[in-house]
């Protein structure tokens, strides 16, 4: 009953419940992006057989071709073979998003057209594939920063404020220092020392994100840590830990919760920052951030910039909006008036 009237607070703030169904709408649109924008066919009949390019790998040779290699399917002779010898469907967007349009007959990056909606950058990639690819990379990576970044600072914030004293003060000075650190430049040398991937980057974030939370719940243990419930439930017998996580956390984590969409912001931006500096995915991996380099290196073209900026900025914003009803919905002061 509770969860349910928090959620139906949440819903009369129009602009955070409608930035919730937008962004959830992209994200999930996003997670099928390789049945959207795909430079191979979605189910291709020759020859009376069905195949699935985008699940299988076929020889140029399988398709009339003379390589070995695998089918270009932008290769007008293959498509040619294909429509003599039966049809294929192909995605919305005849490209994924490294993918290279070697038939283009304008100098990259070349502008909006048919063949590429939002233009290509300056590697002749479809500029819509990129992003499209890229949203999708940018929110799960957040979402698992978050998530776990979260798990650790409030169990490290929940002993602290529960047992206090000295576990307190050794933690509450280990994080002093631990926030202190030049992160940018820590983020540096381990980016020139190990080759940078998803899950190494997610652990390097990692190491400076759990704090954001640490603080907020140590503050509620301390306040909860003695009320009546609490010393009633010692009274009893109960372990500390079963006293943590059963009593006292459930009532600690309100707070908490509305700090996730700000968290996740915060993560989105930190990974395009990285990236446009060279320090986050490598080429292979579609970037936002990298996108955003391409926008400033690439001023003639504003067809990069705009864009990216349409995204990002609408992703962000969507965030914070969801945060701030999230946070009005938790917000007791608020609700009683």
């Amino acid at each position: 009953m509770y969860i349910a009237e928090k959620i139906k607070i949440f819903k009369k703030n129009k602009r955070a419940y409608r930035s919730f169904l937008l962004f959830m709408s992209i994200f999930i649109f996003s997670l099928f992006s390789e049945l959207i924008a795909n430079d191979k066919p979605l189910i291709v009949k020759y020859n009376n057989g069905y195949y699935f390019p985008i699940a299988a790998t076929y020889s140029d040779q399988f398709f009339g071709g003379d390589f070995l290699t695998e089918a270009d399917y932008n290769d007008q002779d293959i498509l040619h073979n294909i429509r003599q010898n039966g049809w294929y469907i192909k995605t919305i967007v005849p490209y994924s998003f490294n993918t290279v349009d070697y038939y283009l007959e304008k100098s990259t990056p070349s502008a909006p057209d048919k063949k590429h909606w939002l233009g290509t950058d300056e590697e002749g990639r479809d500029v819509l594939a990129r992003l499209l690819y890229g949203i999708r990379i940018s929110v799960v990576f957040a979402f698992l920063l978050t998530v776990f970044s979260s798990v650790i600072g409030i169990f490290i914030g929940a002993i602290q404020g529960y047992f206090g004293g000295k576990t307190d003060l050794i933690c509450q000075r280990f994080i002093e220092i631990w926030d202190s650190l030049p992160q940018l430049f820590i983020l540096i040398i381990i980016a020139s020392v190990f080759y940078p991937t998803f899950l190494s980057l997610l652990l390097i974030l990692l190491l400076f994100s759990w704090t954001g939370l640490t603080g907020m719940v140590r503050a509620e243990f301390l306040r909860l840590r003695n009320f009546e419930f609490v010393k009633a439930a010692k009274v009893l017998g109960v372990s500390n830990f079963r006293i943590i996580f059963k009593h006292i956390l459930p009532n600690a984590l309100v707070t908490s919760i509305t700090f996730i969409p700000f968290i996740m912001a915060e993560a989105i931006t930190s990974l395009s920052a990285l990236d446009f500096l060279g320090l986050g995915l490598p080429t292979e991996y579609p970037s936002l951030g990298d996108l955003v380099r391409q926008g400033k290196d690439n001023l003639q073209a504003p067809w990069i910039g705009l864009s990216i900026f349409i995204v990002l900025s609408g992703l962000l914003s969507m965030l914070i909006f969801i945060g701030e009803g999230v946070r009005d919905a938790f917000d007791t002061r608020k609700n009683n008036q």
